[in-house]
């Protein structure tokens, strides 16, 4: 038998970019950063699952970054959303609101 978690993994996976797209429109990030964001809920990922996303994001130029020094070690990759990005998080954004509509109204009786 597979535990809820399990069942909602395809969901989860689904709405990663989503989530990750709403992290980057915040401020330029750093990746470790949107880890940490992301570990704090349901959405907790690995760096193997956010890195080749991140990529994925970059080539459909949703996203890009820029080298900044660190104090801590060598210089980091800071993220910010592009136009084309704030734009695809606009329609998830809307998209999303449909969906959470749908699902509360499913199931209700009209006139009541």
């Amino acid at each position: 038998m597979s535990s809820i978690n399990e069942k909602f993994t395809p969901i989860r996976k689904g709405l990663l970019e989503f989530l990750v797209l709403k992290i980057i429109a915040s401020d330029k990030v750093y990746a470790a950063d949107i880890l940490k964001e992301l570990g704090a809920t349901e959405f907790a990922t690995q760096e193997g699952t956010l890195y080749p996303l991140l990529s994925k994001m970059r080539r459909e130029e949703l996203v890009d970054y820029e080298w900044k020094e660190s104090e801590a070690g060598p210089p980091r990759k800071y993220y910010e959303l592009t136009a084309k990005g704030r734009d695809q998080l606009r329609e998830t954004s809307d998209y999303w609101q449909k969906i959470i509509l749908t699902v509360k109204n499913l199931g209700q009786r009209q006139g009541q």
